[in-house]
């Protein structure tokens, strides 16, 4: 396998016309979904909306056109949430910005060294425990929204902990409107892809649809996206951040972070994909394309981006059988930024908290995680466990490189104990050998 060889070029050499009318479809599609996930997402981060665009625009582009996958689509997504708030919080989004385009040289420099396919030898007990923790980081940072708590001016909270407290603090706070608001969101993105003639819309287009009409009754008193933030409508700004020496050592951990997660993701999202449509990625050119993506998202004013298993999903059952249907999403994207972005100050915040829920149990794995307790060996358990909590209760930095260093000691300390016993055996086997050997000899 080639070590940079873009899908895009390979699949059109056998592409055919009735092939575009599918991909079109298919990515406009995908755009409806990731319109508002991509705003929800980029808030949950302590991001402005736009930014989460910008990512899936610039991102959605640049990794369908350069990529080693025919379906995978790029955008933020929540495994970033944490990671990126607390980023924001300590240097800001100039901060963000230069972590994201070391992150990006990061996995081009991963994909050059064909690192893609070493990626599969992280134990999965990490994976599922870092996955299961920023599900549930990502779930308690919905819950202000959700009951429409109102803090104090100049509350500031980034650790999982901290928002716990804040939540019971403030809850008598609780607003029975955003909390009713943020009820019919869940219910319309729990039972509209049960039935059968609505499952092809987006359950979360229509919850921000009913939920925007809702506000406009006088008596409904909820925030909205326009209450708390200023929406930019126009096109992504080149933005070169501020590079010193410090800054790149204070921000070098995050940055390694960020290329692993997204490294991850997006593979696993390949493989997935590989599944559906009979297919096999190239794992060091998607890599690269989605280390020049995020370059390029740090430069104009996004977010970390990575594959999107969900918003894959939903292209291969939609119809996309080319990168074409990732281009396809990213210029609907680009358009609806351009001309209809206005119209997301409608948004309310209980629907944005609402569909992050769902996006937080659906990324989960709870059943893989009961799974491995049930079924896998004491270090696998271990491991899972302390993954999971570190990520809940600190971050997803000292959870990987905690979980790692566990992970390999145990495998060590393993090793040289069964390299110990069998030191002890073979004198015992070649002892008996002698003996039986004298014996054939006597007799």
């Amino acid at each position: 396998m080639k070590l940079f060889e873009p899908k895009v070029f390979k699949v059109f050499k056998t592409y055919k016309p009735k092939d575009y009318l599918s991909d079109i479809i298919a990515g406009i599609i995908v755009a409806i979904i990731a319109l508002p996930l991509s705003i929800a997402l980029a808030i949950a981060s302590g991001a402005s909306p736009e930014t989460g665009l910008f990512t899936a625009i610039i991102a959605g582009f640049v990794t369908s056109f350069l990529g080693g996958s025919r379906v995978n689509i790029t955008g933020p997504t929540a495994a970033f949430a944490t990671i990126v708030a607390g980023i924001i919080f300590t240097q800001g989004m100039d901060g963000l910005f230069l972590a994201t385009i070391m992150a990006g040289i990061i996995l081009i420099i991963m994909g050059l060294l064909r690192v893609g396919s070493l990626i599969k030898y992280i134990p999965h007990s990490i994976t599922v425990g870092f996955t299961s923790g920023i599900a549930v980081t990502l779930l308690i940072g919905q819950l202000k929204d959700f009951f429409g708590l109102t803090y104090p001016d100049g509350t500031v909270a980034i650790e999982t902990t901290e928002k716990v407290s804040l939540i019971i603090e403030n809850f008598s706070t609780f607003n029975p409107w955003a909390f009713g608001l943020g009820v019919l969101g869940l219910l319309i993105l729990i039972f509209l892809p049960k039935i059968k003639f609505l499952n092809k819309v987006p359950a979360s287009l229509i919850a921000v649809l009913v939920g925007a009409l809702v506000c406009l009754i006088p008596l409904v008193n909820a925030n909205t996206i326009g209450s708390l933030y200023t929406i930019y409508s126009g096109l992504p700004k080149f933005n070169l951040p501020v590079i010193t020496g410090e800054r790149i050592l204070t921000l070098l951990p995050n940055a390694f972070t960020i290329a692993l997660l997204a490294g991850i993701e997006s593979l696993l999202s390949c493989v997935v994909s590989d599944k559906m449509i009979n297919d096999k990625h190239n794992s060091n050119t998607e890599l690269i394309a989605l280390g020049t993506s995020n370059i390029l998202v740090g430069f104009f004013g996004g977010i970390p981006a990575t594959g999107a298993i969900a918003r894959t999903a939903a292209n291969v059952k939609n119809g996309g059988k080319s990168p074409l249907s990732g281009m396809v999403h990213a210029i609907v994207l680009l358009l609806v930024l351009v001309v209809l972005m206005p119209l997301a100050s409608y948004i309310p915040m209980p629907i944005i908290a609402a569909i992050l829920i769902m996006v937080a149990y659906n990324m989960s794995e709870w059943r893989e995680f009961v799974a491995i307790i049930k079924t896998k060996k004491w270090n696998d358990i271990l491991v899972l466990v302390l993954t999971f909590a570190l990520t809940v209760i600190f971050d997803l930095v000292k959870a990987i490189a905690v979980g790692l260093v566990v992970h390999y000691l145990i495998v060590l300390i393993k090793f040289l104990i069964e390299k110990r016993k069998a030191k002890k055996v073979a004198p015992l086997t070649t002892e008996t050998e002698v003996k039986e050997e004298k014996n054939e000899e006597k007799n």
